[in-house]
């Protein structure tokens, strides 16, 4: 068996914290095979032990805590766990709460952990294109001040996600970003075909961490979509008209 692949950041050197992969699971087939996914269609016995196993590697004992995303910008505090079965609709989470492991769930977009080691407390955001433009790493930073953080403290690392070379977006795609700062034109660059370009997701969520006042931002620079043998590509799945495709976690928690 595989071990569970964790990729971890230099800026959060101290921190439990792990952005992992698919390997070192027990789901098979495109599953295969650490697919955390609750909103796939694998094998939810198989699905909770990878899900055991994820927290198992990162913070042994704690409970995960995971939230129902939706792609929005909002973030929830979590002071004890809940049921999965009543996870809130939200894309980001925060505490300053010990034993509780917050987990992000990806396949493309953006993985982002957060923590202000002296104030003890930390986040975890999911990214997608829409999210990010939103502003869900904004929230989540004044979530983590709300229990006592500063954004002079905190540091932040963007995981594994879509690379620009693999994320083709078309006109109006653009034009959203255009329309909400003409400066976002500089996060795409001429696509393959005509009308078309490629978007740094990555970057573009480095920059509004960066423009938040963070001075500690760190991009692992890991393409989801390029990494078969590594990571779950949604847009993979989508372009190899596979049936369904996993999900990798990324959590952080206090010990």
């Amino acid at each position: 068996m595989n071990e569970i692949e964790i990729f971890r950041a230099r800026a959060l050197a101290g921190v439990a914290h792990g952005f992992l992969g698919r390997k070192g699971g027990v789901s098979t087939g495109d599953m295969a095979s650490l697919n955390v996914g609750l909103g796939s269609r694998d094998d939810p016995a198989l699905i909770a032990e990878n899900r055991r196993r994820a927290v198992e590697a990162v913070l042994p004992d704690a409970r995960l805590v995971s939230v129902h995303q939706v792609h929005s910008a909002d973030c929830v505090t979590v002071a004890a766990p809940w049921e999965d079965r009543l996870r809130p609709h939200a894309d980001a989470l925060v505490t300053d709460r010990p034993g509780l492991a917050l987990g992000i769930l990806t396949a493309d977009c953006a993985p982002v952990l957060f923590a202000d080691t002296q104030a003890g407390v930390v986040g975890a955001a999911h990214a997608g294109w829409k999210g990010a433009l939103g502003g869900v790493t904004d929230s989540t930073i004044a979530a983590m001040e709300m229990l006592g953080a500063s954004r002079d403290r905190m540091v932040a690392a963007v995981g594994p996600c879509i690379a620009r070379a693999s994320y083709e977006v078309d006109a109006g795609f653009l034009a959203r970003f255009a329309e909400a700062d003409p400066a976002n034109e500089r996060f795409f660059t001429e696509g393959r075909r005509e009308d078309h370009w490629q978007f740094d997701l990555e970057a573009y969520v480095a920059h509004r961490l960066a423009a938040a006042g963070l001075r500690t931002v760190e991009m692992l620079g890991q393409d989801t979509y390029a990494r078969p043998e590594h990571f779950y590509s949604y847009r993979r799945a989508t372009h190899r008209r596979e049936p369904d495709y996993g999900r990798q976690i990324s959590i952080v928690g206090l010990a």
